[in-house]
């Protein structure tokens, strides 16, 4: 049911910035960008790994016939929230034009003023004071096996939140003839608004519930009294790894957001940063994450039963479930980066525009292969965490971060924008590499089967390639789907259509999908018989 919600909220998120990058264009994405970056960092620290650190804790104590404490938990866990929620609203509201001031160096030559970037991180920021504590009452539902509330507030938080964007968007541009700043400006508080929809949510379900759950409290016969300090200690504990899974791609996007603007504007794109940014750090990217969140969702409901495998040393087990969480990874997410790459240009073009095609199109093509790094780093990252060597996570994410912080100006004045797409893809490939390596290490894992079965892969999606481009050349004789973007977006669901059929084809027929996914493919059954 989660992973559902996830998707279903990343589909969103990806769905509505069609229409929201027709109102503002590509410069109005880049500077929804601005904002949001340091806002997910914020947010990723303040509440990621929250929600499954305090399920996981009242779900323990609760199995031990211990309500108290859970709610004891939940209580202080959201003065907690609240207090770090107003601390990192109050930081990131006044450092908004320090921070606008590093971003933006040259006002002269471009389309975004230190004022906006100013202004739309301050509007987001409020978010902040209702996201943290929002979090903790999401983990105490999970925590009683209840995912109902977490999974519907999710959705209703995007939902409201795209609403409110799209609506506000459209008044200020198209009603009252407003500017591109103010449109983005009500578009980042949006996220305040979501949030607000979210906590109206989970109010309704703990009006139904909390007759059970204190009725649980209060027939139970003994309580463990842990102590406060405690109480704290053991949800940073589980909450740590998951901060660190969640902040990663911020903190790339983080280095960009810093370092593009200044190094095309040194080698003389200045013209071009609005647009490579965009495409780099919102439009494209809300594509290549969508397969990713597919992948990492089913591969990482793997990892429980990975702990409780490695905790019993069962080795045989063990390496069959660390050999599947990487193989569903491989096996979703490298065709659809692949065929990704290679309709890059009329994907960019039905979603976003047909605007400097060739330019966005090409940068789409080379950042789709960096979602497989981001992919693997997320799971490999979890399996640390079954394997008890979550601390690792941290060394190899620092070495990542450092990698990006130390090339990605160098990479941009050889290769333009399309540099911070290779520093990013250098940067978690090493992050990937450390947490394979020490995977191998600790527990003398060994990659074989999961290799052969990538090379496997990968000849498939050749053959997917080859069906693309044949489909491309016989369409290109009677669409021009190079200007055109209804054309492109023929083009695009026929490209997909053909490229899918014959990867599933290959896959299925081959027993690949059956041996990795299990029961999952049966549907395709119906449509390939062997």
């Amino acid at each position: 049911m989660l992973t559902g919600a996830t998707f279903l909220s990343k589909f969103l998120g990806m769905i509505y910035v069609i229409p929201f990058i027709e109102l503002v264009g590509e410069t109005g994405g880049t500077l929804f960008s601005f904002a949001y970056t340091p806002y997910n960092i914020l947010i990723s620290i303040s509440t990621v790994g929250v929600p499954l650190a305090v399920s996981k804790f009242v779900s323990k104590y609760n199995a031990l016939g211990d309500y108290e404490t859970g709610m004891r938990m939940y209580r202080a866990g959201i003065m907690l929230m609240a207090v770090t929620g107003f601390l990192a609203f109050l930081f990131l509201f006044f450092s908004a034009e320090w921070l606008a001031g590093y971003i933006i160096t040259d006002e002269e030559t471009g389309n975004i003023a230190v004022a906006d970037v100013a202004m739309v991180i301050r509007m987001v920021s409020f978010a902040l004071l209702i996201i943290p504590p929002m979090s903790i009452t999401r983990g105490f539902f999970q925590g009683y096996q209840s995912m109902g509330p977490t999974a519907v507030s999710q959705v209703v938080e995007q939902i409201v939140r795209i609403g409110f964007i799209l609506v506000s968007a459209f008044i200020v541009m198209e009603v009252v003839g407003g500017t591109i700043p103010t449109a983005v400006g009500f578009a980042t508080f949006a996220a305040f608004i979501g949030a607000l929809a979210s906590c109206v949510v989970l109010l309704v379900y703990w009006r139904k519930r909390k007759a059970n759950i204190r009725q649980n409290a209060e027939q139970q016969h003994y309580t463990y009294d842990v102590p406060t300090k405690r109480l704290f200690t053991e949800l940073f504990r589980y909450a740590g790894p998951f901060i660190l899974i969640g902040v990663a791609i911020p903190l790339y996007q983080l280095v960009d957001q810093f370092t593009i603007e200044r190094a095309m504007t040194a080698i003389g794109q200045k013209e071009l940063f609005d647009t490579a940014y965009s495409v780099i750090n919102y439009s494209g990217h809300k594509l290549v994450i969508i397969p990713v969140t597919i992948a990492t969702g089913m591969s990482l409901a793997i990892i429980p039963a990975l702990t409780k495998t490695f905790t019993q040393d069962n080795r045989p087990m063990l390496n069959q479930q660390i050999n599947q969480a990487l193989q569903i990874v491989l096996v979703l997410v490298v065709p659809a980066v692949v065929g990704l790459s290679t309709l890059s240009g009329v994907a960019y073009g039905a979603m976003f525009g047909m605007d400097n095609i060739d330019y966005t199109g090409s940068l789409l093509g080379w950042y789709a292969p960096v979602a497989l790094l981001f992919a693997l780093f997320t799971v490999t990252a979890a399996i640390l965490q079954g394997i008890n060597e979550q601390q690792f996570a941290v060394i190899s994410l620092s070495a990542g971060v450092l990698i990006k912080v130390l090339f990605n100006i160098q990479l941009i004045h050889t290769f333009g924008a399309k540099g911070a797409i290779f520093g990013t893809g250098l940067a978690a490939g090493t992050a990937v590499a450390l947490n394979l390596w020490r995977i191998q290490k600790a527990i003398q894992f060994s990659f074989r089967q999961t290799f052969k079965r990538f090379l496997l892969i990968c000849i498939f999606s050749v053959f997917m390639v080859i069906a693309i481009v044949i489909i491309k050349a016989l369409f290109g004789t009677f669409l021009d789907y190079g200007t055109s973007r209804g054309a492109a977006a023929i083009m695009l669901a026929a490209g997909v259509a053909t490229g899918g059929i014959v990867y599933l084809w290959f896959s299925y027929q081959s027993t690949l999908l059956e041996r990795v996914l299990g029961d999952r493919v049966r549907v395709l059954e119906r449509l390939f018989r062997r």
